[in-house]
């Protein structure tokens, strides 16, 4: 039987192991985990800096709306949502254009500044995904300060064989049905992988509010590679389309009642108001062998369109049109004396356009360009350093608008500069203990957003403005980890301090309101953030894992009285604990059944900036989680694989800290602000697959 947590090191990071590989308890296969992490592709046990990684399984075997629910229970790890069809991943305390997302081999540009706006990627199409915690600008640039979240594609199909695929998934609580069928094969040279997703939600409901109003959307995506190998290297073209039709949550209420307005319920059909989100990508990935060394160049284009619907399902008011062309260029240079280096250059073309009847940010171009190097180096086979160096360049041009005979944006233009780098060590005390030691600085230029934004933002409650004098962030930060392994217990720990200057955050003005809405304006401060996250497995049986994690982060603002003394949206506390069976059974007929019980508690967050009541406190909650799961066998094949979920078992009412529905009108009979979050919510997931 295929046992879903073979070793302590997997269970870790979730990393399903192969049927050759079932074997009792070991931490043998480590050294095999491969990462791209800061330098490049790195054994795991070498990488200085903290990485996660969830399995291909683990995405098979839980229940989520969107990619960013799978992720967001990695310590470390929170994701700041709007309802349950919109969420933007967070990483210790960290969020928005602080992360870099990387799609396709490419980094992904859709407009992710807005608090709204969430990540165009179909969570079917993804095979595993790797979260780099701390600064990584030296492969990605600006944006990568708080952490890289890397969606890798399904690795090639063994050649000569193809692979069908039809997957289904059902969701009591808000109706989602999600359906994908894929195709992929490997014959001679030539290989392939294509993909179709459709998925729908209703509206979702909890104990408090009923049925929330406009919480329903849809979402389709379209994907396919064509690739090629040879003695040559190898080539990727890569395609895919995504549109997510989400609605805008307004939460108005009724003074009377204090029920929410609008026609929430089971209805699939959108209203208003809503967005059209439309992202187009073709991305063309090539490596060379020449000579000792490797040469890999990749060129992606990509277009996204986000439209909202207000008044009407014809005419939309905010209209964002943004291009963007990415590059990436770089040669791995043959091992010398031990040392195996990167060098390379990437960055990117972007152009942003309105073309709608409203208004929030200004029409701009942007130019972004970086030059990096990096080096490791193994000693005895114990020691692995690693590290290296980047420059970037960023140029951002603002154009004007005069709308109704008044300027709403003035034309500005601003360059940013960043250099960047990054030292660490990993030492391998014994086959069981590693001690990890990282030291980066990161770079971030502010958005447009940042800089120009004057207008009303939909969904967000709020009117906001942009300050074009802001300067380029810095971090510098300082990661330590502790990581052990035997047969019965093991455990992580990884602490870090990080300090950031011209920190950018959104503040509320004072009595200040703009079309009835309250004006919230850009500024900036010096920040500390301090914190980490402990991990800890017991597995006193083979088949049984009992797993325990913990995530803090004290982030501040220097030099501030109490009411203005911590960063706006930080993630509360949070203790994860999950029990793990795997059933050995004799049925030929079931194999690798397994069932889990999670307990998720997440403490109050009173660490809030309370100036103007931009932030407000958040109780505590507990949500108890169950799963269930097999493969089903028909004449020695595996027929599908059925995994059963159960998220917030007991219709637990909570307001996520991280949810901005908390800012929605007060409903006036209890008193009690907000939206609250999903209650009790039952899945079914079916894997059909078919090889030959």
């Amino acid at each position: 039987m295929r046992i879903r947590i073979l070793c302590t090191i997997c269970v870790m990071l979730r990393i399903t192991l192969p049927a050759w590989a079932q074997e009792p308890d070991t931490c043998v296969h480590i050294s095999e985990v491969i990462v791209t992490g800061l330098t490049g592709s790195a054994r795991l046990s070498q990488m200085p800096a903290p990485v996660s990684v969830v399995g291909s399984e683990h995405l098979n075997t839980h229940q989520y709306s969107n990619i960013i629910d799978a992720i967001a229970k990695q310590p470390g790890v929170a994701q700041i949502t709007t309802g349950n069809g919109i969420s933007k991943p967070v990483i210790r305390g960290l969020g928005y254009n602080r992360i870099l997302v990387v799609s396709g081999g490419v980094r992904q540009e859709g407009q992710q500044w807005g608090d709204e706006h969430g990540i165009e990627i179909d969570a079917r199409a993804v095979h595993s995904v790797e979260i780099l915690k701390g600064p990584a600008s030296l492969m990605y640039g600006s944006d990568a300060m708080a952490g890289v979240v890397i969606f890798h594609d399904a690795p090639v199909m063994p050649e000569e064989t193809m692979r069908a695929e039809i997957a289904s998934e059902y969701q009591t609580n808000n109706g989602l049905f999600a359906y994908s069928a894929g195709f992929s094969g490997h014959k001679g040279r030539m290989l392939w992988n294509w993909r179709y997703s459709d998925k729908r939600a209703h509206d979702y409901k909890n104990a408090y509010d009923g049925y929330v109003p406009n919480s329903r959307f849809s979402e389709r995506a379209l994907s396919g590679m064509l690739g090629m190998d040879g003695s040559w290297g190898k080539s990727r073209l890569k395609l895919s389309y995504y549109h997510l039709t989400p609605g805008v949550i307004e939460g108005e209420r009724d003074m009377e009642t204090g029920e929410l307005e609008g026609d929430g319920g089971r209805r699939y059909s959108m209203s208003l108001p809503f967005q059209q989100v439309h992202h187009y990508k073709i991305v063309t990935d090539n490596t060379f062998y020449i000579g000792a060394g490797i040469l890999k160049a990749t060129v992606a284009y990509q277009q996204n369109r986000r439209q909202e619907y207000e008044d009407s399902k014809d005419l939309c008011g905010l209209d964002f049109l943004l291009n963007t062309v990415n590059y990436d260029v770089r040669y791995v240079l043959p091992e010398l004396g031990g040392w195996q280096t990167n060098v390379g250059t990437n960055g990117m073309f972007q152009s942003s356009r309105n073309k709608g009847q409203e208004f929030l940010i200004p029409a701009y171009n942007l130019f972004d360009f970086g030059l990096f190097a990096t080096a490791s180096k193994s000693y005895f086979h114990k020691m692995h350093v690693s590290g290296g160096i980047r420059f970037d360049t960023r140029n951002l041009h603002s154009h004007s608008l005069i709308d109704d005979g008044k300027e709403r944006f003035v034309a500005f233009s601003r360059a940013f500069h960043g250099l960047t780098g990054s030292v660490g060590a990993v030492y391998n005390a014994s086959d069981q203990l590693n001690l990890r030691l990282n030291v980066a600085r990161g770079f971030r230029a502010p958005n447009m957003s940042e800089l120009g934004s004057n207008g009303v933002h939909e969904g967000t409650f709020r009117y906001e403005t942009g300050d074009t004098g802001l300067r380029q962030e810095y971090s510098t930060q300082a990661d330590f980890g502790v990581d052990y392994a035997s047969k019965y217990l093991s455990f992580q720990v990884s602490l870090f301090a990080n300090r950031i200057s011209n920190y950018i955050f959104l503040q509320r003005c004072d009595g200040t309101s703009i079309d009835d809405l309250p004006v919230y304006h850009y500024t900036s401060g010096n920040a500390r953030l301090l914190g980490g996250e402990a991990r800890v497995i017991v597995h006193p049986l083979n088949h049984l894992h009992f797993e325990n994690s913990f995530s803090y982060v004290n982030a501040v603002l220097l030099h501030q009285p109490t009411s203005s003394r911590y960063l706006p949206f930080t993630p509360a506390p949070r203790w994860l604990s999950t029990l793990h069976y795997d059933i050995q059974t004799k049925c030929k007929s079931i194999n690798a059944m397994f069932i889990e019980i999670e307990a998720d508690c997440n403490f109050r967050q009173n660490h809030i900036y309370e100036v103007n009541d931009t932030e407000t406190p958040t109780p505590s909650y507990v949500l108890f989680n169950a799963s269930a799961g097999t493969d089903i066998i028909w004449h020695g094949h595996k027929l599908c694989s059925v995994c059963f979920t159960a998220d917030n078992i007991f219709n637990q009412t909570y307001q996520n800290h991280l949810s901005r529905l908390k800012y929605a009108d007060i409903n006036t009979v209890t008193g009690k602000r907000g939206v609250f979050n999903m209650g009790r919510n039952i899945g079914i997931k079916i894997l059909f697959p078919i090889e030959w």
